[in-house]
């Protein structure tokens, strides 16, 4: 018989007519709104390990639902790069669906293609993995989210993870360029079209309005006052004007002025104490004209700041000069995120040429990783302090540290093993 329907009482109905019946419901996907943490891959650099986030999904017509975080091992690095992939595996044959981790081919760039079979085996990918040459961990960065969803009558998804195969007319929300889209046989489209004036034809060149009036009260953005328009009257008839007339503001040139003295005998005038013999700035606490001195001879020498109001203050670090002392943690992994730079410095306008070929580090990018390090004004990042980024380093020596300690004491087990 060519025609089966199903299902009905008493009649067999095997898990693939089941499966055939459930995707024309559901499309498969993670059960999650776009970029959601359902079924999402991390890693956190302790290990060739990535970790599965719990969630539920339809995987051709079939659901599995995790409730706890799984981890599972990437397969060692070779000696050149590969990408490994993270997926969801339907495998009718023995009545299941795992997460499994398909591993890439060293030296190249993509990912393993997924196996997507109609009746048997079908692979819904979760996540890429970038596995780099001779890697003893898998870093955050290095896997990348590539999750399909599902969860409602229509679809959701990003340019990067629109349906494959999709049928004419598949209808969903594309929350990369936050419109609704459908698929037209061969290509996506908007459902509502944007239409430019530049792309309109037969449009006129001008539009005469039409008589109409408008209500003094309807009027907006109205002037309190009326300049009158430009008009001359006969001296003869203006009333109330003034016997003499003081002269309106002027300038003259220097070589326009007569009777003007040869010199100029300075007015009776003071100057500040710091700039006499011997004084100390106040304001600088403790600094002796540092317009004159030099770092040299005896005595204390200070790394200085200059405070928000331009107060000078010498920078201390005893901790007599502290309070409500606490220990600090710092990522270290998070400098493996920032970025040394190379650029010009905009120069100060009508104030000579741009500083060429400064190196440093972009302050909005370091305040992702060390909001800490940032100086702000008027609520703005301004400026970045450059003289904390080594207290901000010493977790990442202390971590190395250790990491040398671990392997000499490995060598010398080894060592004494071999010997």
């Amino acid at each position: 018989m060519a025609i089966t329907s199903y299902p009905f009482d008493s009649q067999a109905v095997t898990e693939t007519d089941y499966s055939r019946l459930f995707r024309e419901f559901q499309n498969t996907g993670v059960a999650d709104s776009v970029g959601g943490s359902g079924l999402s891959v991390t890693a956190d650099g302790t290990g060739m390990t990535v970790k599965v986030n719990s969630g539920f999904a339809i995987v051709r017509g079939h659901a599995v639902y995790s409730t706890a975080i799984e981890p599972l091992t990437v397969t060692a690095s070779n000696t050149t790069a590969r990408v490994d992939r993270v997926v969801l595996r339907l495998d009718p044959s023995v009545n299941s669906i795992v997460l499994a981790v398909k591993t890439g081919t060293a030296g190249s760039s993509t990912p393993p293609a997924l196996t997507q079979t109609d009746t048997g085996i079908y692979e819904l990918s979760l996540a890429t993995v970038a596995v780099g040459a001779n890697v003893t961990s898998i870093s955050a960065a290095s896997v990348t989210s590539d999750r399909q969803f599902v969860g409602s009558a229509v679809g959701a998804w990003t340019t990067a993870t629109r349906p494959a195969s999709p049928r004419t007319g598949r209808l969903g929300y594309n929350t990369t360029t936050t419109t609704w889209e459908f698929w037209n046989g061969s290509a996506w489209g908007n459902v509502s079209q944007s239409v430019d004036w530049s792309t309109l034809t037969n449009k006129p060149s001008s539009f005469t309005p039409a008589s109409h009036t408008h209500l003094w009260a309807d009027v907006t953005d109205k002037p309190t006052t009326f300049t009158p328009t430009s008009h001359t009257h006969d001296w003869s008839q203006i009333t109330g004007e003034p016997a003499t007339f003081p002269p309106s503001t002027h300038s003259h040139t220097w070589s326009s002025i007569t009777s003007k003295p040869t010199t100029f005998t300075p007015a009776s005038h003071s100057h500040s104490s710091y700039l006499e013999s011997g004084d100390t700035i106040s304001w600088a606490n403790g600094s002796k004209k540092p317009h004159a001195n030099q770092a040299s001879g005896s005595g204390t020498y200070y790394a200085v700041w200059v405070e928000g109001d331009g107060t000078f203050a010498r920078n201390t670090s005893s901790r007599r000069f502290k309070e409500n002392i606490r220990d600090f943690e710092i990522d270290p992994d998070a400098f493996s995120k920032l970025r040394p730079v190379i650029y010009d410095r905009k120069a100060i306008e009508g104030k000579g040429d741009p500083r060429k070929d400064e190196v440093g580090l972009i302050a909005e990018e370091v305040e992702e990783q060390f909001p800490w390090l940032i100086n702000y004004l008027d609520d703005e990042v301004d400026g970045l302090r450059y003289d904390l980024l080594g207290v901000a380093l010493v977790p990442v020596v202390q971590r190395q540290a250790e990491q040398i300690s671990d392997l000499e004491a490995r060598l010398a087990d080894l060592e004494a093993k071999l010997s």
